[in-house]
This record gives structure tokens, sequence and C-alpha cells, in this order.
């Protein structure tokens, strides 16, 4: 493709499809339990991944890290967690906010946004905001998960 987006003689694009996001946690067991009750299944895990590969593509040296990954009830992208070893990590802000720079959330659609908001109240993770609707067609609310991860849940409503 093109710059402008368009198509750039027939060959094809460089990306091929959307693998996996790959989220760095602290507590490897309390994130996997946060998304496994949120529908997703565990796919491959926990596995070491220590050596030249790692550090040569983290650009730290003597990585060690665990991964897990976990696939949505969908079949669709793949989320991939990692608790490092070593180095400690680096914490984020846990308060960060949608005008923060970076991924600002990662999105599931629902079934039941007032549900599942009371469910994952009850497991200690609480709004950030409030349940909003957007023109009677998605009810949606953020959630602060394991880590301060931003987790938002969009429910189709109209």
């Amino acid at each position: 493709m093109s710059s402008d987006g368009g198509s750039s003689g027939g060959t094809a694009p460089p990306v091929r499809r959307f693998d996996h996001i790959g989220i760095t946690v602290s507590d490897l067991e309390e994130a996997t339990a946060f998304f496994v009750g949120l529908g997703f299944e565990i796919e491959g895990g926990p596995s070491p991944i220590e050596g030249a590969f790692i550090d040569t593509v983290t650009g730290i040296p003597d990585a060690r890290s665990e991964i897990l990954m976990l696939r949505p009830p969908d079949g669709g992208t793949c989320l991939e967690l990692s608790s490092f070893a070593h180095p400690d990590h680096t914490p984020g802000n846990p308060h960060a906010l949608a005008n923060e720079l970076g991924l600002r959330s990662i999105a599931f659609e629902v079934d039941d946004v007032p549900s599942l908001v009371e469910k994952l109240a009850a497991d200690g993770y609480g709004l950030i905001g409030g349940i909003g609707e957007y023109e009677d067609y998605w009810r949606m609310a953020y959630v602060r998960g394991p880590d301060g991860i931003t987790v938002a849940l969009a429910q189709r409503i109209g």
C-alpha cells in the first residue's frame, strides 16, 4: 500500500493479520484469572522465556520472563501475558486516563455491561468513570483491571 492508503500495484500489504496483544503484568496468576473470568481460554503456557532471542527482541540483557497466551471465545486475536522475573518490571501509571499517551485500552464486546461490571467490582476491579450510552446504540464502561490495565466493555443495545 502507498502512504496515502491506496494500492501500490497489487503487492501484498506488509501486515498479514492481527496476531496478539502483549501485556506485561506483575502477577501472571492474577492477570490470567481476570481474563479467564472474562471468558478467555488458556491456549499455551505459562512458558519461561530467556536467552538470546528475548534479549535481542526486547533489548533487555539477561531478560527472563514467563509468558502465557489466552484466546478469546470467538477464536480471534490472542492476549499474551508476560511477567518478568529479571529485570523487575517497571510500573506504569496504574491510574492512567483515556488522554494519556500510549495504548489507551483493550476493548471487548460483551452481552451485559452492568452485570459484568457488578461481577468485576465484586472481584475488586472498579469502574473508572461510569456506564454510558452512545446514541441508543452502545452501552460502554471502562474498568480498571490488574496493574491498572484499562478494559473497555461494550454492549450493543440498538
